[in-house]
């Protein structure tokens, strides 16, 4: 606990004053609602929801405004939220495959069942600034009613090479699916993680650092060249399995996105070559960060696949530790505060050490 310095309250009472001040701007400029945050912002709201853990489009968009448009401040009042509601129970697991698409896109194959779904993307955008964004009113382009899929159901793609074999299984033979799942938010992080604790770490990880840690495996760092087999961007219902009841009902849908990749061979003189796999998933459309978290995820799973650990991404410890932006925020801007009694005592040191090493010279010299 930092305790203020003389008067320290009342200057600390008028720098919220001019923060809340400076948030609202020019009072001539109409302030945004929450509904225009929510809507036209959607892709800064899906972070804060996925990196808050907190599914709530209103919320997060009440956290970006009032974070002056800091995503990581947002992010940080969502999850204090967080900690205040109360926990009824536990979802059943998202049955993705269920997905209401919006978008679903393979890298691996150009036909597949189901067809390629391009949907909302930036990806053939030229890049150039849309000067006409800047003159309000003009009515939105409107896009032509997409083509429905070639088939009524749409397959993992990554089943098309389960089905020979090609690829190793989504869980092993000996996983337990009644064994409890690990929750990060009410137990703290212990190593080695197991991979469920290593996903949920990486769903709330800053999408700078997994991003830069994905890249990183690209380059080199840990051999793990991947293909996308599949993105997924779309809804999906979730169900809850009330103990009076004893079957599940639904209780909403929510928008998430989730990626497959597809990894290097791995085989040896008793298991025939099979590719591998990484997965992420995030709220909203989370493109970019569920790419590179499975990219880290592939590569954290080195020792389970029998590979050498020759990266920092292939490092749990390194990697969980060190992705929360909250905590790193926390630690990094720590040190604005007072620390007048610590530096202090340093500089006291260093005087002494230099009045030493001058007394030093000095008797030398005689």
């Amino acid at each position: 606990m930092y305790v203020a310095v003389k008067g320290g309250e009342k200057a600390i009472d008028n720098a919220h004053k001019y923060l809340a001040e400076e948030r609202r701007g020019a009072t001539d400029v109409a302030e945004l609602s929450l509904s225009q945050i929510s809507e036209q912002l959607s892709h800064a709201v899906s972070r804060v929801m996925a990196e808050g853990s907190l599914y709530d489009k209103d919320l997060a968009a009440l956290a970006i405004k009032q974070a002056r448009g800091d995503l990581i401040e947002a992010i940080f009042l969502i999850r204090a939220y967080r900690t205040t509601l109360p926990r009824f129970g536990y979802s059943a697991p998202l049955d993705t495959s269920e997905m209401d698409l919006d978008r679903r896109i393979s890298a691996t194959f150009k036909d597949l069942p189901g067809g390629q779904v391009l949907g909302p993307t930036f990806d053939y955008t030229h890049r150039l600034l849309d000067f006409a964004l800047a003159a309000e009113g003009l009515e939105p382009q409107k896009a032509e009613a997409a083509e429905a899929p070639l088939d009524e159901e749409v397959p993992r793609v990554l089943e098309l090479l389960n089905a020979e074999g090609l690829i190793e299984q989504s869980a092993p033979a000996d996983y337990d699916d009644t064994a409890p799942v690990g929750d990060l938010t009410r137990e703290p992080l212990e190593f080695p993680a197991d991979r469920d604790l290593r996903l949920q770490n990486l769903a709330r990880g800053d999408e700078g650092f997994i991003l830069a840690l994905g890249y990183s495996t690209q380059r080199g760092y840990a051999r793990n060249h991947a293909f996308v087999g599949e993105v997924r961007l779309g809804d999906v219902t979730v169900e809850v399995i009330p103990e009076e009841l004893g079957f599940a009902i639904e209780i909403g849908d929510i928008t998430i996105t989730e990626c497959e990749t597809v990894n290097q061979f791995q085989g040896s003189k008793t298991a025939p070559a099979q590719f591998t796999r990484g997965y992420g998933l995030a709220f909203g459309h989370s493109e970019r960060k569920v790419i590179s978290m499975a990219l880290v995820d592939r590569a954290l799973r080195c020792h389970e696949l029998g590979e050498d650990q020759v990266a920092p991404v292939q490092d749990d410890e390194f990697v969980l530790s060190h992705s929360d932006n909250i905590q790193a925020t926390g630690f990094v801007e720590h040190i604005k505060l007072p620390h007048y009694v610590d530096f202090q005592s340093e500089l006291e040191l260093v005087r002494r050490l230099r009045r030493n090493a001058e007394d030093n010279i000095r008797e030398a010299a005689e």
